[in-house]
């Protein structure tokens, strides 16, 4: 039987908490995964962990440079193995050069095979029976419909309770932005579209640039099946370690990214929502003063929500340098 989904798993320097994201795996009810880990240039050790997990059966592999674009060379830094034990696994794995999040995700669309793939990161993990459900679910689906994929819920570790609460009651499928429920959700999502959407170009010396700018893509032109259950346990890091507590410290250091990234936003057909619009165009003029970008105006395609957006995108901008200090 083919397998039916990738579970992907970015990492930088997680290896304090990346086995704990291998045992959930390891417990699946459905073993019908694979697991690729795209390691973002740790030095803690992480390629030794990934290798005492089981037998090399490929040494090299193709070679990705730091914005996780395909490069012509083999390298053993890209290399296959079988998990040993009672449930055995295949994990592929990939060193590149510390890029960011997102160059991970340029990674992994480019190798995965596989018809779903879903991001589960290196510090969270799942409950027993996601890809049991996950195949269940999409292999039942109205093959009529061209569905982008299956959205389930994200939980926090610490109440146990789903971020940002379920989806309404007796929603099935719809449009994501229609049907999200305002917190963390997990997306389950057909390669194909992707990859089509792949890979995000990034700019040098920035990092952090969301890789929703890919999946927003695809989830605003297709439908998606919704479960209202648990996909993937969350726990948020905190200090150096955390993403989420630097965000105004991403603003600042990566203003090319963000202004991109709300270029994009824009665009999304399923943003119709007034006070999307003008939060969207607030964080742009934010951005594009740090950037230095003269073309700002030029470039909006919501250019009279733009303009309006002026004095209250300055006060944001004075607001993430008082915040990122």
């Amino acid at each position: 039987m083919d397998k039916i989904l990738t579970v992907f798993t970015p990492s930088y320097n997680r290896k304090h908490t990346i086995n704990r994201t291998y045992e959930s795996l390891c417990r699946q009810t459905c073993m019908e995964f694979n697991w690729l880990i795209i390691d973002d240039g740790s030095s803690d050790g992480t390629r030794e962990w990934v290798e005492s997990l089981g037998e090399k059966v490929v040494t090299k592999g193709v070679v990705f440079d730091w914005m996780g674009r395909k490069l012509s060379s083999e390298s053993d830094n890209h290399f296959v193995i079988e998990s040993l034990g009672d449930s055995p696994m295949r994990i592929e794995y990939v060193y590149k050069p510390n890029g960011g999040l997102y160059t991970g995700y340029n990674v992994a669309y480019a190798l995965i095979e596989t018809e779903l793939c879903v991001c589960i990161d290196s510090d969270d993990y799942v409950p027993d029976d996601l890809v049991e459900k996950i195949a269940k679910r999409w292999n039942s689906r109205d093959k009529k419909i061209d569905y982008c994929g299956i959205v389930g819920l994200d939980y926090n570790v610490v109440d146990k309770k789903p971020i940002g609460g379920e989806f309404a009651e007796g929603i099935f499928s719809g449009y994501y932005f229609d049907v999200k429920n305002g917190g963390d959700t997990k997306e389950v999502l057909r390669t194909d579209l992707l990859r089509a959407v792949s890979p995000m170009i990034g700019f040098e010396g920035e990092k952090d640039f969301n890789p929703f700018y890919m999946t927003s893509q695809v989830l605003d032109k297709y439908l998606i099946l919704v479960e209202n259950t648990i996909f993937c346990w969350v726990e948020y890091q905190i200090g150096l370690d955390s993403m989420s507590q630097a965000i105004f410290k991403q603003y600042k250091r990566s203003p090319k990214s963000y202004v991109k990234y709300r270029l994009n936003e824009m665009k999304l057909s399923r943003y119709c929502n007034i006070k999307d619009r003008i939060r969207i165009c607030v964080h742009y003029v934010s951005a594009c003063i740090f950037a230095k970008d003269v073309d700002w105006l030029k470039k909006s395609p919501l250019k009279i929500i733009t303009l309006l957006s002026l004095p209250i995108g300055i006060v944001l901008n004075f607001y993430v340098r008082y915040k990122a200090k």
